[in-house]
């Protein structure tokens, strides 16, 4: 109404949709930036061309097929980086000074060890690609490499081989999506527990090769709890453990060489993992501290009576603030809407409250006055 809405343009359904009243307010006044500040992205930047090993390459589209490779400058790009701030700045303004030469597609571990094979002998690089949200500079290619540089990407490698309803186990495909690997467990009643912030877009694989941490390790664990055994495709073999078992008192744990690897070793393919009942009931709950160091505090008692619930997380005054401006303008139903009708007149016309001032007087005269909160360090 007041002409200064902003759309915020995405490809994400959910996002596209909801009207944050506060936000523009919250970005101006606090963060000091103004939406009419525009920078616009270059469209268009220069995409080097490819480095193409001939005889690797004739090799590899014989062996796994020309529909599961590419050369394509849009594939290349997209495949060669990662979430940090510093890649997502380059592709918006100054593009990438090097870029993977290929993308393939395997669709079986077979493939993988094609792929490494014809790899390893024709003196060709390989990043294996998950969902490309590493924040470690994992999928940057170094821009002094001459040889050939290409991406593996494991999305096609999505299937849960098998579950172990006894052992509590399950054998799935390194590609899988953490969402998509949620879904299908939960259809048969079970949880691998394991959500890190990067859930709809990150892979199995991915959480092995960085060593992954999730919101809900205090119940779950981290990957590292998780795995019983993954396979890793490397030049000098395929790497994994003969039997499915919690752990073995004899030798190194090749589990252990294989989580936090980072593709530098070879190509995750599957992992066996531990897998949990749904829990029966999930709720979300908030709590305010007038300071941080109160929050500290609990939260020291929480881990010192080992009472934590699956997920539990201390937010400063600053992200506390962001979360308020990121709220979302409600939306109800009708019944809903006439029920909120009519307190309004009950408490305006028969309690004669002033509109604009008693909810949020009322609450903040509580939480300032009455629990002596201060404005400017709630978290």
């Amino acid at each position: 109404k007041s002409g200064k809405t902003v759309p915020l343009n995405g490809y994400l359904e959910p996002v596209k949709y909801i009207s944050l009243l506060s936000f523009r307010t919250w970005v101006e006044s606090y963060v000091g930036l103004s939406v009419e500040d525009k920078s616009p992205p270059h469209d268009q930047w220069p995409v080097p061309a490819p480095n193409v090993n001939s005889q690797f390459w004739s090799a590899l589209v014989s062996s796994v097929g020309q529909e599961n490779c590419s050369t394509k400058d849009y594939d290349r790009v997209f495949h060669s980086h990662g979430h940090t701030c510093q890649e997502v700045f380059a592709l918006r303004y100054g593009g990438l000074h090097r870029v993977v030469d290929a993308v393939v597609w395997p669709d079986t571990e077979e493939n993988c060890e094609t792929i490494v094979k014809l790899a390893s002998e024709h003196g060709v690089v390989i990043i294996p690609f998950g969902g490309g949200t590493s924040v470690s500079g994992a999928l940057e290619c170094p821009s002094n490499e001459n040889r050939m540089v290409l991406s593996v990407d494991m999305k096609r490698m999505n299937r849960i081989n098998w579950v172990d309803a006894s052992n509590m186990t399950a054998e799935i495909e390194a590609g899988i999506v953490g969402q998509d690997l949620q879904r299908r467990l939960a259809a048969v009643g079970l949880t691998m527990g394991h959500e890190p912030d990067s859930v709809e877009f990150s892979t199995l694989g991915g959480w092995v090769s960085t060593r992954a941490s999730g919101m809900k390790k205090n119940v779950y664990g981290n990957i590292e709890d998780i795995i019983v055994n993954a396979t890793m495709v490397t030049p000098k073999g395929t790497i994994e453990r003969s039997c499915e078992v919690p752990r073995m008192s004899a030798g190194p744990d090749v589990s252990q060489i294989v989580l936090g690897s980072e593709g530098s070793f070879g190509i995750i393919t599957k992992a066996v993992v531990r897998v949990k009942e749904m829990p029966p009931v999930c709720e979300y709950l908030g709590v305010l501290f007038p300071n941080f160091d109160s929050g500290v505090a609990t939260m020291r008692q929480i881990a010192y009576q080992r009472i934590a619930p699956s997920s539990v997380r201390l937010v400063d005054n600053e992200q506390f603030q962001f979360g308020m401006a990121l709220k979302p303008k409600a939306e109800h139903g009708p019944l809903w809407q006439m029920v909120e009708k009519a307190k309004k007149w009950y408490v305006l016309n028969i309690k004669g409250f002033q509109p604009n001032q008693m909810v949020e007087k009322a609450k903040k005269w509580y939480v300032l006055n009455i629990k002596g909160f201060q404005p400017n360090q709630m978290v």
